[in-house]
């Protein structure tokens, strides 16, 4: 299994704290061979920073191009505290073995979703 995170920026409150509960369960979530990948729009430069600072354990993927994030849908129109811009729409895919979607959270709240992804995980396994 692979996770694929979609997060607007690094360095910042809620990417920081979804970054390091990923790295948290890591070890967890790789006794169920998945694999953590975050994507954002940032620099390598930026994520290497970003990975020694939080010494963070999981891979970090720069779309500077957006192609990615355009190719599943997650850049474009958002809204936050009540003002639209363009950006990243915070959100994590779970593709299975036989790289097959098999679960997406659209849009994600920080706060306990990688204890959620890992939920998730465990009840495809079973």
């Amino acid at each position: 299994y692979v996770i694929v995170y979609f997060y607007p920026k690094d360095n910042t409150p809620g990417c920081t704290t979804e970054a390091i509960g990923f790295t948290g369960i890591l070890p967890e979530l790789q006794k169920l061979n998945a694999n953590v990948i975050g994507v954002s729009p940032d620099s390598p430069e930026s994520h290497a920073k970003f990975i020694e600072k939080k010494n963070l354990k999981v891979t970090l993927l720069s779309d500077l191009d957006k192609e990615v994030l355009k190719s599943y849908g997650k850049w474009g129109k958002n809204t936050f505290r009540g003002k639209e811009y363009i950006g990243v729409t915070r959100s994590t895919f779970l593709i299975n073995p036989d790289g097959k979607i098999a679960h997406i959270w659209p849009k994600v709240s920080v706060k306990g979703h990688p204890e959620e992804v890992q939920k998730i995980l465990m009840g495809l396994k079973n």
